[in-house]
């Protein structure tokens, strides 16, 4: 072992091989459809680039447009229900039970409307309007050659270019953080060659006006101002939103007419947009707006004065501070996959071409996609990030609790961002209140619950169908990422402020819980698998039932995050013990006799064998529970599960078994289903028929887009090079992940080890654990351990050829890599390097 300095790391990294940059979107046409679009953000605004030749579309999102308001979604007496449906269930009648959750122990009113809650108060995430650029110069009629579309990872900059007419246009956009607007520069190589309309609206709730400079025209900027309001749900004025375009003097000639901007004979046009909602005064997050046309205003006069050039080089700074905090290459390169198109390119990979710089590519753009989405103070990247085109968003653009926010998340500390979690922590912490009332009113328990879809309005109520609405473990999983951001950065002011969430939580499970028949263990009821269902012996299809295994996983996780951080702080010592006992009594994670893991408590038949959630694997991904080196017994019977359930899925749902297979160490399995995820995507006749793969611009198809794919993929690109556990004093888990446990019989139970002995912290890092035998050399910089480490790494022939692990806090932590492992004991500021 050595400690070196940190300049020792340059040499470390022996990256003989050149690698292409790679970080770089192309598209060789104008876009048709928002999918093929070149997305930018700034973790609130948001705009999409068609690209378009004699039409410019530019879709505008803001990430507090959402329609709907608070409401009273609580059933008053869903609480009286829940003695007979627990009743039912432990009686076997599952069908009975589900009828009553149906009739008394869902939301009250429409809910998410089915996902079509524009006008209820549940309510929709929208755009915020279209900007539209209609070409009118004379090159206009022409043909168009040589176009260029790219979206540049790097800086976080759109560019096209392209001939018409004998003139050469290009354009160049991005969104700022720091100065809050988007802006869009236009230029043409021959002078006064350029000549558009402009305009600004949306297709409801919206007024535009135009203005130019009157008397001083061509001496300060026109404008176009649209503002109007959503709808409350409830018939009334909800959110107000307000969007200003200026356009400076150009060379040419800016006037006014009606509702729109017209641009003559310009030879450079700069247009800057600002967007602004109050969502900040009402909801739990987001910017405290004030009077909107002076803060709209405000941002586009302080960007107009700085001037293009400035403001553009203030965003690509403040991007690159995140963007540059990891780097991944992997080789061998592919010049001329490279050279390709993104469509062009996924079509290659599909069909066989090599290309390990596409999976680098879009571990760039996940990062890109959740720095461009997700900022601290902000909203969290709801299921489209930012990026929306309609009134009323597919699913409604909310937050789903029973995977898909969280998936949005899983890159946020593995790829060095822990900030760009914040917005979800806030979103936990709004919930805290309501849930509570929630739990009261439903189970008759303290702390607090959330259930499976939520909105700015605090809804935490169960949905409108027992069907996928009667989730109750959506609050644990999230408390599981407060507890990540723990393990990873080790931040005990964090812990402090996250602790009475995560003890609201588990306060509510354990009132929740009751004892099942059989074994005596504690289950949660009602409960299901998500979305998934089950054959009852007389052929009835249910979704309701005791204790489904991801549910136990999850209670089990929660208890011992809050027991644990009980203990780190020094608080609530009775609490940190019932919550001890009353997780060994927790139902385990079984096998059953067909040698999978189980997903319910009984064996029932399987009414859709290759189900697209794999819920009951969670405690494989993204959970800690087992993995290959822990329990083998357990992880046979997961592979044996994924392998029953197929690889076939969606983007967030390839995404899901891709991390596990990365758990169970298997690159070559790894690698198969990282090509699934990165298939394109494939147009369906079949309305609903969820093909998955890869839009033309790299969005995630579920379809229609989801973004959780987009960014769960890259994630798990991260867990086939460095894995990690950690755990703090008394966990009552760590001792298991030393050395594996002896191997099970089939229908052996298992669970965590016995509970309350103390156990002093333990980390371990494993690298290259699952790397695909396709990705015969690369390097790793910055991924992050739990435990609080920085992790470099290079790679030739399949073999490690260099690693550098930093730490940011002192501990006790065992790096392994194969056969090969090293215990090291390091204070914060030291680095370990090895070199072979």
């Amino acid at each position: 072992m050595k400690l070196l300095p940190r300049l020792a790391i340059l040499a470390s990294l022996c990256l003989s091989v050149s690698f292409a940059a790679g970080r770089v979107i192309r598209l060789d046409e104008p876009a048709t459809h928002f999918t093929q679009s070149s997305p930018l953000g700034n973790g609130r605004l948001g705009a999409m680039l068609f690209g378009g030749v004699t039409e410019e579309r530019i879709v505008l999102n803001e990430s507090g447009m959402w329609s709907g308001s608070p409401q009273e979604a609580d059933r008053a007496d869903a609480a009286e229900a829940l003695p007979e449906i627990r009743r039912l269930l432990l009686e076997g009648k599952n069908a009975e039970a589900e009828k009553l959750v149906n009739e008394r122990f869902t939301c009250a009113g429409r809910g998410s409307g089915r996902g079509r809650g524009a006008t209820i108060p549940y309510g929709s995430y929208q755009l915020l309007g279209d900007l539209k650029l209609k070409f009118v110069h004379a090159a206009a009629a022409e043909p168009f050659t040589d176009y260029r579309r790219e979206l540049d990872l790097g800086e976080a900059v759109a560019r096209l270019s392209y001939v018409q007419g004998g003139v050469r246009f290009t354009r160049e956009g991005f969104v700022s953080a720091p100065d809050e607007v988007f802006v869009l520069r236009l230029t043409a190589d021959k002078p006064k060659a350029l000549s558009f309309d402009l305009t600004l609206g949306r297709s409801e709730r919206a007024t535009t006006k135009a203005e130019d400079g009157g008397i001083l025209a061509g001496k300060i900027p026109s404008s176009l101002l649209m503002e109007g309001s959503l709808d409350d749900g409830r018939g009334g004025e909800g959110v107000r939103f307000l969007a200003n375009v200026w356009v400076p003097p150009t060379d040419g000639r800016v006037r006014a007419a009606g509702a729109t901007l017209q641009v003559r004979e310009a030879t450079e046009v700069v247009i800057y947009v600002s967007g602004v909602t109050d969502i900040g005064n009402r909801s739990f997050a987001g910017r405290k707006t004030g009077f909107l046309p002076a803060v709209a205003m405000d941002d586009v006069a302080r960007a107009a004065s700085m001037g293009f050039s400035a403001v553009r080089a203030s965003h690509v700074t403040d991007y690159r501070q995140w963007f540059d905090r990891v780097s991944l290459q992997l080789g061998p390169v592919n010049p001329a996959a490279e050279a390709l198109s993104a469509p062009a390119r996924l079509l290659a990979f599909e069909a066989g071409q090599p290309d390990p710089g596409l999976a680098a590519l879009y571990f760039d753009f996940g990062r890109y996609l959740l720095i461009s989405s997700s900022r601290p103070g902000g909203l969290p990247a709801n299921l489209q990030g930012i990026w929306a085109d309609g009134i009323n968003t597919p699913w409604n653009g909310d937050w789903h609790l029973n995977i898909n926010v969280q998936m949005n998340y899983w890159l946020a500390e593995v790829a060095g961002l822990p900030e760009l979690h914040r917005p979800l922590f806030a979103l936990i912490g709004s919930l805290v209140e309501p849930g509570a009332k929630t739990a009261r009113a439903y189970y008759g328990a303290d702390g607090w619950v959330a259930h499976v879809i939520t909105n700015p309005w605090g809804f935490t109520s169960p949905g409108e169908s027992a069907q996928w609405g009667s989730t109750s473990s959506g609050s644990a999983w999230l408390c599981t990422h407060l507890w990540e951001h723990w393990l990873f950065t080790r931040d005990r002011e964090f812990l402090k402020t996250a602790y009475p969430i995560l003890k609201g939580s588990a306060e509510f499970y354990l009132d929740m819980l009751i004892a099942e028949p059989k074994h005596g263990w504690l289950v949660t009821a009602p409960s299901n698998s998500p979305e998934n269902s089950f054959q009852l012996a007389d052929g009835t299809k249910a979704h309701i039932c005791l204790g489904a295994t991801m549910d136990q996983q999850l209670v089990r996780e929660l208890f011992i995050a809050t027991a644990t951080a009980a203990r780190e702080l020094g608080v609530d010592t009775e609490l940190a013990g019932e919550l001890d006992a009353k997780r060994a009594q927790l139902a385990p994670t079984r096998i059953g006799s067909d040698g999978r893991v189980m997903e319910w408590l009984e064996e029932y038949a399987e009414p859709e064998p290759h189900h697209r959630h794999v819920s009951h694997l969670w405690g494989l991904y993204p959970g800690h529970e087992f993995t290959a080196w822990s329990d083998p017994a357990l992880a046979a019977a997961a592979r044996k599960t994924l392998e029953g359930r197929g690889d076939e899925g969606t983007g967030w749902g390839t995404a899901f078994k891709l991390g596990m297979w990365a758990r169970l160490g298997d690159g070559a399995r790894s690698h198969d289903l990282l090509k699934q995820h990165l298939r394109p995507a494939k147009p369906t006749e079949k309305v609903g028929q969820w093909t998955g793969g890869l839009y033309a611009n790299l969005f995630g198809a579920h379809p229609p887009f989801q973004i959780d794919g987009n960014l769960g993929g890259p994630a798990v690109i991260a867990e086939l090079i460095v894995q990690s556990r950690s755990e703090g004093p008394g966990s009552g888990r760590a001792a298991a992940q030393r050395e594996p446990s002896p191997p099970k019989t089939a229908g052996a139970e298992t669970g965590p080890p016995a509970a309350g002995s103390a156990i002093p912290p333990y980390t371990e890092i494993r690298l290259l654990p699952a790397l695909p035998p396709q990705w015969s050399e690369g390097a790793a910089r910055g991924l992050r351990a739990r435990g609080g480490y920085s992790v470099d790494v290079a790679w030739r022939d399949g073999k490690l050829v260099s690693a550098v692990v930093r730490a940011t806090q002192s501990g006790k932590v065992t790096v392994r890599c194969g056969e090969q492992s090293w215990a090291l004991d390091l204070k914060a500021g030291d680095e370990w390097v090895q070199r072979w």
